[in-house]
């Protein structure tokens, strides 16, 4: 006689209440609010202090002092933005909960360049202002500036270093270097920014004129530089200590990925959700500093925490080599790709390569009814598909819908399509899965440039754009 066992219990969809709902969304608008309150009340400040300084009527008499002023504008512009270039990725949970990881980095992307271009400006302007002023070639000024005047040497090494970070952040300069490469080269930042502000709390008329403003300036450097310590380095290392995540198994999952089991001591109490990421350290020999964001691929309310990665580079090929009992360092968890985003009965998942394995997590921890959630998934080859096994479990015991669209991407029509599909739009595609795209939560993780592709067409089919719930991790 077989026997076969039976299948877990499906749960009931519950829908969030209209309380609940209201509650959530008050709460994420008070953050939301906190956080621009914070950005904008600062920014307006800094320009209060130019204007005290005179700079207005300085800017009008139209002469050396116009650049001066316009030089010290920029520079209170560029220096204020350097300070929040670290604030936002500090993990300062105001801006994590405020923004959101997506929002965080695209702001991360615009302050950066908007900070360099300011600090390059304050530089060009100051030298020809003063040049002008004094009669001198501005090479000469520019020199004297470097030489003679206090702390600009470390100015000048801390602008080299926020220069070099910038142009290996442009697009095409970073899809040429290795991720642990640039990952560790833009920690220069922080040390840039370090070195290259205190000058002016040492010179800056707008930097020293008051103590409102000697004290502004001192308090929010010494922020970035708390912030840096607690949030990037004194809080993850209390709770790995804390919580001592060990490996406990390493599995091969497709064709080229690995998918890492882990354990620990009153895992609960992190406060994980499915479709959250951590950053990781393992402690597996030379290089475990470089942390790399890898999403759950498991739901963690079963007492595990699990990743999967498709391996491709030197932090993933690590994975595919640790042993049981390997210890690792956290970050997190981060990330608003969770089921508290979710307003509708019904689930839409699209994801594409390792960006399948948080919708896996979340579509075993979320609860729905037989037939109300579709997980479609992207790969160029069915044997490349991670968390098959669990994605197998989830279309017999909980009723869910598997569409994989596999194979080489369309040379025309939808990007996010495979060739077999080329003929459809993308639009098609959703309308002929879903009957009602008004009332579905949809869930969209892979590459950056993927996902804007599925994102335009879900709203070109109808999904509203507060129901299309995404993350990203590149910067």
């Amino acid at each position: 006689m077989t026997t076969v066992a039976a299948a877990p219990p499906i749960a009931l969809p519950i829908a969030p209440t209209p309380s609940a709902q209201v509650a959530r969304r008050r709460r994420a608008f008070a953050w939301n609010l906190g956080a621009m309150l914070a950005i904008w009340s600062t920014s307006l400040f800094v320009v209060w202090l130019w204007v005290l300084g005179g700079g207005i009527d300085a800017l009008l008499a139209l002469d050396a002092s116009s650049l001066n002023a316009l030089g010290r504008l920029t520079g209170l512009v560029a220096s204020n933005l350097l300070l929040y270039q670290v604030l936002l990725m500090a993990r300062v949970p105001l801006f994590e909960k405020g923004f959101g990881r997506d929002a965080l980095i695209r702001v991360h992307r615009l302050v950066g360049f908007w900070s360099l271009w300011a600090m390059l400006a304050h530089i060009v302007l100051l030298v020809a202002g003063y040049a002008a002023e004094a009669g001198v070639n501005p090479f000469v000024q520019l020199w004297e500036f470097v030489w003679d005047y206090p702390g600009m040497l470390l100015a000048t090494v801390g602008t080299v270093l926020v220069i070099g970070v910038a142009v290996t952040s442009i697009r095409a300069a970073r899809r040429r270097m290795r991720y642990e490469s640039w990952h560790l080269l833009h920690l220069y930042a922080y040390l840039g920014v370090g070195i290259a502000l205190p000058h002016q709390l040492w010179t800056g008329a707008d930097f020293i004129s008051s103590p409102a403003a000697t004290a502004y300036w001192w308090t929010l450097w010494g922020l970035a530089a708390a912030s840096v310590l607690v949030f990037r380095i004194g809080m993850p290392l209390a709770r790995s200590l804390r919580h001592r995540i060990t490996v406990t198994g390493i599995e091969r999952d497709g064709d080229r990925g690995v998918t890492v089991r882990m354990g620990g001591r009153r895992l609960d109490r992190l406060g994980a959700e499915a479709g959250q990421f951590f950053v990781w350290r393992f402690l597996d020999g030379p290089g475990w500093s470089r942390g790399h964001p890898f999403s759950l691929s498991a739901d963690p309310a079963r007492g595990e925490l699990v990743i999967s990665a498709r391996v491709a580079g030197d932090g993933t090929a690590r994975l595919a080599g640790m042993k049981p009992g390997t210890r690792a360092l956290i970050e997190g968890p981060y990330g608003r790709m969770t089921g508290a985003a979710r307003d509708s009965r019904r689930l839409l998942m699209i994801g594409a390569g390792a960006g399948v394995a948080p919708l896996v997590s979340l579509l075993e921890g979320e609860d729905y009814a037989p037939g109300t959630a579709i997980l479609i998934t992207r790969d160029r080859s069915s044997a490349d598909g991670l968390r098959q096994a669990a994605i197998a479990d989830l279309v017999r015991f909980r009723g869910i819908r598997h569409v994989p669209l596999d194979g080489p991407r369309a040379a025309a029509g939808s990007a996010w399509l495979p060739r077999t599909h080329s003929a459809w739009g993308g639009p098609d595609v959703f309308r002929h899965l879903v009957d009602d795209l008004s009332d579905v939560d949809a869930y969209v993780c892979g590459p950056d440039a993927w996902m804007d592709a599925v994102c335009a067409d879900l709203r070109a089919a109808g999904v509203p754009a507060p129901r299309i719930h995404t993350e990203a991790f590149s910067i």
